[in-house]
């Protein structure tokens, strides 16, 4: 006779709410309060995960919470996650040592379709560690673009120099070929760049509108205001993709706390496009 406790730990082990153990093997400090990790798998990897999709990240004795995946390597199975400290759960997270073992839920959640884009002109518009999920749709387009086939447009603001993620590699990306702007809400004496909203950014850069597809992150009024902007400048919101976030719990879409309208975010989103009801959705206060 089978052996019943075994079964039930394999079962257990394939549910969506076991998380699996990773281990860091480097950690980066992009900012003051963020942090990037590059996590590898102890026993075996989660499903292959796509840009835009997040993960439920646990710090063993303190709690989960829902991250965006900032980059992937399937081949080795790595994944990048880049953590902003701003409570207790996601504070052990960005200060995990390297060594240190988190586990990983996911992949949950809509991606950024970068398998759609075909030939059209990439328009990234970021607010802060809105660049996070992002970060590898451009690293995926700045490849095609250094191969000539296609545009890349990469617009970032931050609060102030200090932070902005991923700072070493802009470089690389105008490098490959990518209009790469920047601005900051307050400058310092060594900052040269534009001081403003990423929104004064949007007119100035030379996308063909009638040709783009955007994808906007970053706080949800900025997301609302850069779409405008965007609907300005002549892109369609059919053609406008934002990030959604909303209290994600269980990241299957059975506890109801990300809930907003019909949405459930962890299983709708967070990628969804700009248009139908959504801009209205927008618009209600998380509680």
């Amino acid at each position: 006779m089978p052996d019943s406790s075994a079964l039930v730990a394999d079962e257990i082990e394939e549910a969506p709410f076991f998380p699996l153990r990773y281990r860091v093997l480097e950690r980066r400090q992009e900012s003051p309060d963020v942090a990037r990790l590059l996590l590898a798998p102890i026993e075996r990897a989660i499903a292959p995960v796509r840009p835009g999709q997040f993960t439920m990240l646990t710090s063993y004795g303190v709690g989960e919470v829902a991250i965006s995946v900032s980059g992937i390597a399937t081949e080795h199975g790595l994944l990048e996650q880049t953590i902003r400290d701003v409570g207790p759960v996601s504070g052990a997270l960005a200060n995990t040592p390297v060594d240190g073992i988190v586990g990983v839920r996911g992949p949950f959640g809509t991606d950024w379709g970068i398998d759609t884009v075909g030939d059209a002109d990439v328009v990234i518009v970021a607010g802060g560690l809105g660049l996070a999920p992002l970060h590898g749709v451009i690293t995926t387009m700045v490849e095609r673009t250094r191969s000539g086939e296609g545009r890349l447009f990469v617009l970032i603001g931050a609060r102030s120099p200090d932070e902005i993620i991923f700072r070493e590699e802009l470089a690389s990306w105008r490098d490959a070929g990518a209009y790469v702007a920047v601005t900051v809400d307050v400058a310092d004496s060594e900052w040269t760049e534009s001081v403003g909203l990423v929104t004064a950014l949007v007119p100035a850069a030379p996308f063909d509108p009638t040709n783009s597809i955007a994808m906007v992150c970053g706080p949800e009024i900025m997301m609302r205001f850069t779409a405008r902007a965007l609907i300005d400048a002549g892109i369609t919101p059919a053609e406008i993709r934002v990030s959604l976030e909303r209290n994600m719990q269980c990241g299957i879409g059975l506890c109801g706390h990300c809930q907003l309208g019909p949405l459930l975010l962890c299983r709708d989103g967070p990628i969804v496009t700009y248009s139908g009801i959504v801009p209205e959705l927008m618009k209600r206060r998380e509680l």
